[in-house]
């Protein structure tokens, strides 16, 4: 069985604002987020765009680096945008 792909990712919303998340399929999140189903903070702020994203072997990696990213100052998450 072929280990599945866990993603954390950042989207900016139309508001300009960030949103990290984390998900086993980007583009279905991502669809998600701009069809109104996605995160609760992400309705009304849509359409959004993926600005970036890591992928990681387990589900704990990927949950434990979405939490460090959302405890990172907007400058810092530009910082690893560009």
């Amino acid at each position: 069985m072929a280990a599945s792909n866990h993603y954390v990712y950042i989207v900016e919303c139309r508001d300009g604002t960030f949103y990290t998340g984390y998900t086993t399929d980007i583009e279905r999140r991502v669809e998600e987020h701009n069809s109104g189903t996605g995160a609760k903070y992400t309705r009304g702020r849509y359409p959004v765009k993926l600005k970036y994203q890591e992928s990681f072997t387990s589900r704990s990696k990927a949950q434990k680096r979405e939490y460090q990213i959302k405890q990172l100052p907007r400058r810092k998450k530009e910082e690893l945008i560009d």
